[in-house]
């Protein structure tokens, strides 16, 4: 039996897709989170084989979200549900092993053969989501402003796309204001930056974040 993860902030969608998986034979859906650190906290108590995550998620985001859960658990397969087949994924999925991209546009076959596909070592892509990837311009991991940002600072990142207050980053990060605000003029600097739109607009050129999410 294929264990899943699911994470979604959306209700309807996360209950749609949950009660579709669990009427395959060989498929369960052991948990759902609807958030980055959900899903965190969900991997220290589930057996899970396959996390089958929105690119876009609440809380720290779904790339911080997958590094720090395969740093720990490295057997975990990954799929991402992008918002349609024409949303760009970030590019820093693809290096840290992310093995499938599909869009929640697809049909729930293609989910299932999605799932089935990385648990017999493929990677899975549906054909509308490879063509356009195939045809982006993505720029490479290690030329992305985004790289040179600390665990911190990503975390800041997403949180200030997500339109999250000073104190209520303040609150999710267990941090003071202060320090927020510190690592916020400090990634303005790595990042050439000097604002919150100026940010939004470099976070949509490299892929990190997905246009329609905004």
């Amino acid at each position: 039996m294929i264990s899943v993860l699911l994470v979604d902030n959306n209700e309807i969608i996360r209950a749609g897709i949950e009660a579709l998986l669990n009427t395959t034979p060989d498929i369960t859906v052991v948990g759902v989170a609807s958030s980055g650190e959900e899903a965190i906290d969900a991997m220290t108590t589930l057996s899970v084989d396959v996390l089958l995550m929105a690119v876009n998620i609440p809380g720290i985001g779904s790339i911080e979200t997958c590094r720090r859960i395969l740093q720990d658990n490295p057997e975990v397969k990954i799929i991402t549900l992008s918002i349609s087949d024409a949303s760009p994924v970030p590019p820093e999925l693809f290096k840290l092993g992310v093995l499938g991209f599909i869009s929640k546009e697809s049909p729930v076959d293609e989910i299932i053969n999605a799932i089935h596909g990385v648990m017999t070592g493929g990677y899975n892509l549906n054909v509308n989501t490879g063509s356009h990837l195939a045809n982006q311009d993505l720029p490479d991991y290690h030329d992305s402003p985004f790289s040179k940002l600390s665990r911190r600072e990503s975390e800041v990142v997403t949180l200030i796309l997500q339109g999250k207050s000073i104190k209520e980053m303040s609150k999710m990060l267990i941090l003071s204001d202060k320090t927020v605000n510190t690592y916020r003029y400090r990634l303005y600097d790595k990042l050439n930056i000097k604002n919150d739109v100026q940010l939004t607009r470099l976070a949509i050129k490299f892929g990190h974040i997905d246009a329609a999410f905004i």
